[in-house]
């Protein structure tokens, strides 16, 4: 870009930097920090937490690729990556369920309750690879639009970028971080329209629809390898289930439903910007489809495209930090039960700065982002019987570590050795790997949990020992539903935590 262009993106870079921080709460209580409460102590809107997962869920890595994936298999490779966000609904729905028939107040105590601290702390290292890609793979693609791949510009407006999410967050936590993605969120609605309205017209709405091919090879294998991924890719991203913790059980599955429901369509949406590279035979290779397609259309189409990747880009990043920091602060110290001496906005603080900058070296090496997604999604799948399955057979300590490292090695393997698994390959097509992987994985992974259970439950039933692991029965659901509405017509004020049992 010449010096002109150049002054207009990087000054762009630096009034978003202040706007974010002006947006941000500058004095929030440890609640606002570390659970997005108000001053008054209050729970989030649920509106804004809709908001929040679904500009949080729209990163610039996720865009980036869906646009990719619309570039290389069509309207077929959008509708592949789209599937992710149907697991945020599943997830919802996983997490009403847990509250309401089993008190869970949080992921991590769940887990120490139901399975041990050898569990949490398992569960907690996932999480901990989850936050790291989310750094870097996001920077990576703002720094795409100021340079290519490695040179200086591409670094150091990447690390600019972190720089001023780390600041906003240290101010505001997670408070922050929810009042700054509905801005964003408005600010990626209005340009995604903008954009489309660019390139939508330059073809038919019948080429967009029927771009690709509907075989293994044309990018449904990677349709169902996603659609076996969202069994467990939602639990294992702190950004979403840490906002499935922070209003009532029914406003929160319904923020999920729609949040993810939204996602969804913008997802597609957004892939037709590939698909258009797609339809004009435009090679892509060594660079991203947004980035080749916005070049196309001139520089204000560019410059719009920077913009919707820096508001997604910060609204997953300041969604990872301050997620981290819950996890570094609160979390992990109470498994083991521990209170830190230390302030814990503090302790949470220094995470996010260390994160910042180790969380950013996989970029300056150059990792293709791609792989953020789908080997994470390969190492986790084994989560998805631990908590859908919860209750439905008794769970166990074996079951929880054998599903969970079935998928974890599953997936380190096929990260350092994909060819060590081509025995499960399904299909001749690009993702041939990764759909045998994730089917053949999940067989495994849910027989691990569920065998060890049924063992169990077995010789409990055969003991004469009535189930204390099925959670609350209908009963009890119904009498605390007309309680809580007794208390709601009183006009007290029910805290959903105030029925979790205590340590919970």
């Amino acid at each position: 870009m010449d010096s002109t262009t150049g002054i207009f993106f990087w000054g762009f870079l630096i009034v978003y930097g202040i706007v974010m921080f002006l947006l941000s709460p500058k004095t929030v209580s440890l609640g606002g920090f570390f659970k997005g409460e108000d001053k008054l102590g209050r729970a989030a809107n649920p509106w804004m937490i809709t908001a929040s997962i679904f500009i949080a869920w729209i990163f610039a890595k996720s865009v980036t690729n869906a646009a990719n994936m619309g570039a290389n298999f069509g309207i077929v490779g959008g509708i592949g990556y789209a599937m992710y966000w149907l697991c945020i609904p599943l997830t919802g729905w996983a997490l009403y369920r847990l509250r309401r028939k089993f008190k869970a107040a949080g992921m991590i105590s769940f887990l120490t309750e139901h399975y041990g601290i050898a569990a949490a702390f398992c569960f907690s290292a996932a999480i901990l690879v989850r936050l790291f890609n989310e750094v870097w793979s996001n920077t990576s693609v703002v720094g795409a639009y100021y340079g290519a791949s490695g040179s200086a510009p591409f670094i150091i407006a990447a690390l600019l970028f972190t720089a001023i999410t780390v600041g906003y967050c240290c101010w505001g936590g997670m408070r922050g971080s929810i009042i700054t993605d509905v801005a964003q969120a408005i600010l990626f609605a209005v340009l995604l329209i903008a954009v489309l309205a660019w390139v939508v017209p330059q073809h038919s709405l019948a080429d967009f629809a029927t771009s690709g091919t509907w075989t293994l090879g044309g990018g449904v294998d990677f349709i169902i390898g996603a659609g076996l991924q969202c069994l467990s890719y939602g639990f294992h991203d702190a950004v979403l289930t840490d906002r499935g913790f922070i209003c009532e059980e029914k406003k929160m599955l319904k923020s999920f439903t729609v949040a993810g429901l939204l996602g969804f369509v913008a997802i597609v949406l957004f892939s037709l910007i590939g698909v258009h590279a797609y339809l004009d035979g435009m090679s892509i290779a060594g660079s991203s489809a947004p980035v080749v397609v916005a070049q196309s259309l001139g520089i204000m189409a560019f410059f719009m495209m920077a913009v919707i990747m820096i508001a997604t880009a910060g609204s997953t990043l300041d969604s990872t930090f301050s997620s981290l920091a819950k996890l570094t602060a609160r979390d992990l110290p109470g498994i083991l039960g521990h209170t830190p001496k230390m302030n814990p906005r503090i302790i949470g603080i220094i995470f996010m700065i260390v994160f910042g900058i180790v969380g950013n070296l996989p970029m300056i090496m150059g990792a293709d982002i791609i792989t953020a997604t789908t080997i994470s999604g390969t190492m986790i799948m084994g989560l998805g019987p631990i908590f859908l399955l919860h209750g439905v057979v008794k769970p166990t300590k074996v079951g929880f570590q054998l599903a969970f490292w079935v998928g974890m090695v599953l997936g380190i393997v096929d990260t350092v050795a994909p060819a060590a698994l081509g025995f499960m390959d399904i299909g001749g097509g690009s993702y041939a790997n990764f759909l045998g992987v994730n089917l053949w994985g999940a067989v495994a992974c849910w027989a691990a949990y569920l065998i060890p259970g049924l063992v169990a439950q077995a010789a409990e039933k055969r003991a004469g020992i009535e189930p204390a692991w099925k959670g609350l029965s209908r009963e009890e659901l119904a009498h605390l539903d007309a309680d809580a509405k007794r208390r709601e017509q009183q006009g007290l004020d029910l805290d959903p935590e105030d029925l979790a049992p205590t340590g919970a």
